[in-house]
């Protein structure tokens, strides 16, 4: 198959952006003496995980389903964080993980007990335990994105910390940046000094997690300058482990939404190409964040030039998004290119309406396109009761 031939919709992953993002991020975290593990949040596309292990990736988990999904395909240890963890999951986290991250004093209270079982028991497979803490420094621009918006449920404040790290924790962990910038993060990194310095010079901190947001593949980011804040940070806490847990950064620009409008409608004088895609359930953060994808085929608005809205294929009403120009008119048949839809995507897609799920291929690095998944009506079923 190739581009032009595979049948839509299709999830295209590309193994050369993928590369080159794994590329970049591995010589950040070598300059820079720091570990760089995948968000699965952002990317669970197990199917070509074999290109990760290449690179020696670990990954963070926040719930037992990605837990067993790192286990089995990428790593024998995860990092771990849920904003809350039960005596039925506790176990199991505790088993899987290498670090593992309470969102709450109150919750690493309740199972610090359980921690410290575990680690006798299983000296080989010692857990690292750490703490969230919010430092209130709020760079996201998206309030649905912003972990550190006023009565966050994320994370505790310096004031509950002012006594010194609590006994038995042996992390911190501070997730504040979305798709930010190496200036957002030494933004965050002040505050997070300002507030929490008195722990980080205690002696008791082994390692610090900066979390994700760190987008550093992107086109025009700073990587210098994130890893010169990442050396320094190093340099004023010596022996303290520094970890960043992006999920967008390894997935940014490597696969696209292939999609083909399949009829085209005009009413109060807007032209709606309707596509055998759903921006609802196929492209959600289109709509929840919003922002308006890039489409290949589509060009610059100029008069003269054929402009429509895209309507996605659900019954939902607010399923669409406009308005793209295009050179020539738009017809049933015409294969539209949606760019950037691999992060955050296939992770956050829905089967509402039944909806048949977009297939799911990569294209090697020869050019050759493999087809890793193709979803029917047992997808759907099985995912009812």
């Amino acid at each position: 198959m190739t581009r032009n031939d595979i049948p839509t919709p299709v999830y295209l992953v590309r193994e050369s952006a993928l590369r080159r993002n794994l590329d970049l991020i591995s010589d950040v975290a070598r300059r820079a003496g720091v570990k760089i593990i995948m968000a699965f949040k952002a990317n669970a596309l197990w199917r070509t995980f074999d290109i990760f292990r290449e690179y020696g990736v670990a990954c963070t988990a926040s719930s037992l389903n990605e837990l067993e999904l790192g286990l089995e395909f990428l790593t024998d240890a995860v990092h771990s964080y849920t904003p809350a963890y039960t005596p039925a999951t506790i176990g199991r986290f505790l088993e899987g993980s290498s670090h593992i991250t309470f969102n709450s004093l109150r919750q690493w209270q309740q199972f610090r007990a359980d921690v410290a079982a575990h680690n006798a028991a299983h000296p080989a497979r010692r857990v690292s335990p750490g703490l969230r803490v919010n430092p209130r420094c709020s760079v996201v621009e998206t309030d649905l994105y912003n972990p550190a918006l006023p009565g966050s449920r994320f994370g505790e404040h310096a004031e509950a910390l002012a006594d010194g790290m609590p006994e038995g924790l042996e992390g911190l962990h501070f997730h504040a940046l979305c798709e930010g910038s190496a200036d957002d993060l030494g933004r965050v990194l002040e505050a997070f000094e300002n507030q929490f310095g008195h722990l980080l010079r205690s002696g008791k901190v082994r390692w610090v997690n900066m979390g994700g947001g760190h987008l550093m593949t992107r086109e025009g980011y700073d990587v210098e300058a994130l890893v010169g804040l990442l050396l320094g940070f190093r340099s004023r806490y010596p022996g303290i482990e520094v970890i960043l847990e992006p999920g967008s950064a390894f997935t940014w620009r490597t696969g696209d939404l292939l999609s083909s409008v399949v009829d085209v409608m005009e009413n109060d004088g807007v032209r709606t190409a309707i596509i055998d895609a759903s921006f609802a359930c196929h492209m959600p953060d289109t709509l929840e964040m919003p922002y308006k994808p890039a489409i290949t085929e589509a060009t610059e608005p100029a008069d003269g030039l054929p402009s429509y809205r895209l309507g996605g294929n659900s019954c939902l009403s607010g399923d669409y998004i406009g308005d793209w120009t295009f050179a020539q008119p738009l017809k049933a048949g015409d294969r539209l290119t949606l760019e950037d839809m691999n992060h955050y995507t296939t992770v956050k897609t829905t089967m509402f309406n039944g909806l048949q799920h977009p297939d799911i291929a990569i294209e090697r690095i020869d050019g050759s396109i493999e087809l890793l998944r193709r979803f029917t009506y047992a997808d759907y079923r099985s995912r009812m009761s």
